[in-house]
């Protein structure tokens, strides 16, 4: 169940409270008995770290695997023809 943040908008006392996403906001404040408390937006403690799931079968491939392919075909010398001397001695009349 999610840990819901509150702050009495009278007197200004937080308040934590865990309930179901299904259940009504609370109103009431603990500290001055009015019912002003406001539920507040705050960040998630949920954190993705380490080599977990999530490293492992979701997120791509490094990038150095990727162009290590490339960089072997093009290390390759093109081939090449030695070339034929042109002379004029070599053509027949």
């Amino acid at each position: 169940m999610p840990i819901y943040e509150y702050r009495c908008e009278a007197c200004g006392a937080p308040k934590e409270a865990i309930q179901r996403m299904s259940d009504a906001p609370l109103r009431l404040c603990d500290a001055c008995g009015q019912e002003a408390l406001v539920r507040l937006v705050s960040k998630t403690s949920f954190v993705l770290k380490g080599s977990g799931w999530y490293a492992t079968d979701y997120k791509p491939a490094p990038k150095e695997a990727k162009a290590d392919a490339p960089k072997e075909a093009k290390a390759e010398p093109a081939k090449s023809e030695p070339a034929k001397p042109s002379s004029t001695a070599d053509a027949t009349p």
